[in-house]
């Protein structure tokens, strides 16, 4: 009979995992009780996604709020810090800011508006089209925004962000001034040492400030890029893709993730034989129609993965073939046709009409965002997703 589903992706059950657990044994004993469970035969090219939040559970790679402050006093010398382009975040950022606080005697707080750079917004386009304000080159003080727009808050969360931000800094008994703007230079005025918290734009950013005469410049990913006193680390993003565990505590993004995933591989080749892919994965990369937030707050949508899953899909556009060089056609002779066309296809699409329309991003990217739907970040309990038939075509 003709095989008729294509890709799926499934959720699998793990148990709660903790500090020191082994993530590799877990990941494969869990996919090989569901595929037993659920009948289901496991194949060459299957993948098999972790996400980053149970690999980095297992390390114990976690870090407090006091190794943040002492990251912050021996990096700044307790100068004023200009702290600007943070993302508006409860769960992201807000841990990071009391760190930065409790390590500072003056924050200069800079937002980027209307929005923050994945989509948090302080207010709307139109708002600011009412008002007269240009984005790209207006200042904001504190008072200035809350004369033109006053109290907005969150559209998900609920939360005025400047008052929230402001708040934490001042219960760390440090100073606190805000401003809002989009140019890093508009910050060296008030101090020349700065912060840079942005992620997907922060070389861009640092090399910026520097150019413009700032003094001290590190980002984000230059914190907690060591162990502070014995805390967890990463060598590559320090604070970046971190997330709040408890109210003095940070899970940070895992390490050593390359290893894991080659691990899990191995073991998977030596529990069913079959040549599995693996990999790791954050946030996916994707929009919300309604909020505008773009889901990727993480540095990367996957830290780790296994070489069967680099590069992009090489794919033509079915509609495309059957519209234009099949139009002709119809029913089993089309059929044939395009299975084909397809198995004759090359192997680089790149600019070729018949692949226009079909989505030019990484496998990773793609694959990270399909299993972190499939996951969800709430209560499902499936950090270990199965994706079957990704690189089938109509031709298989």
């Amino acid at each position: 009979m003709e095989r008729m589903i294509g890709t799926t992706s499934r959720g699998v059950r793990a148990p709660i995992i903790r500090e020191g657990d082994d993530i590799a044994a877990i990941v494969v004993d869990s996919v090989l009780k569901a595929a037993a469970s659920e009948k289901i035969t496991l194949n060459d090219r299957d993948v098999v996604s972790v996400t980053e939040a149970v690999v980095a559970r297992a390390q114990g790679n976690y870090a407090t709020v006091d190794n943040i402050a002492q990251d912050v006093k021996e990096k700044f010398q307790e100068d004023t810090i200009g702290v600007i382009f943070p993302i508006l975040s409860r769960n992201r950022f807000s841990l990071c800011l009391k760190g930065i606080a409790r390590g500072a005697k003056k924050i200069v707080l800079m937002l980027s508006y209307p929005s923050d750079e994945v989509g948090n917004a302080l207010v709307t386009l139109d708002q600011l089209d009412e008002k007269g304000v240009d984005p790209y080159t207006d200042v904001l003080t504190e008072e200035k925004y809350r004369a033109l727009f006053g109290y907005e808050k969150h559209t998900f969360t609920g939360v005025d962000y400047i008052s929230f931000y402001k708040q934490i800094i001042e219960d760390e008994g440090c100073e606190v001034e805000v401003i809002l703007a989009n140019q890093p230079k508009a910050i060296l005025p008030f101090t020349k040492s700065v912060l840079n918290c942005d992620i997907h734009t922060r070389a861009r950013t640092k090399r910026l400030l520097k150019r413009d005469g700032a003094e001290e410049v590190y980002s984000l990913s230059d914190l907690l890029n060591t162990s502070i006193e014995g805390s967890g680390y990463n060598e590559d993003y320090g604070l970046l893709g971190s997330n709040k565990a408890t109210e003095e505590t940070l899970k940070l993004f895992p390490r050593d993730a390359q290893d894991i995933v080659d691990r899990i591989q191995k073991r998977f080749k030596e529990e069913t034989g079959k040549n599995i892919e693996v990999m790791i994965y954050g946030d996916g990369a994707f929009k919300d129609p309604v909020g505008g937030i773009w889901e990727l707050a993480d540095p990367v949508v996957s830290p780790a993965y296994t070489k069967g899953l680099e590069g992009q899909p090489n794919e033509i556009k079915l509609k495309y073939i059957a519209d234009n060089e099949f139009s002709h056609l119809d029913g089993e002779e089309l059929k044939r046709a395009i299975t084909q066309y397809i198995e004759n296809k090359g192997e680089n699409l790149f600019g070729d009409m018949t692949a226009e329309g079909t989505t030019p991003r990484r496998l990773t990217d793609l694959l990270g965002s399909l299993s972190d739907l499939t996951s969800g970040s709430g209560d499902k309990g499936t950090p270990i997703i199965l994706i079957q038939g990704y690189f089938d075509s109509y031709a298989k």
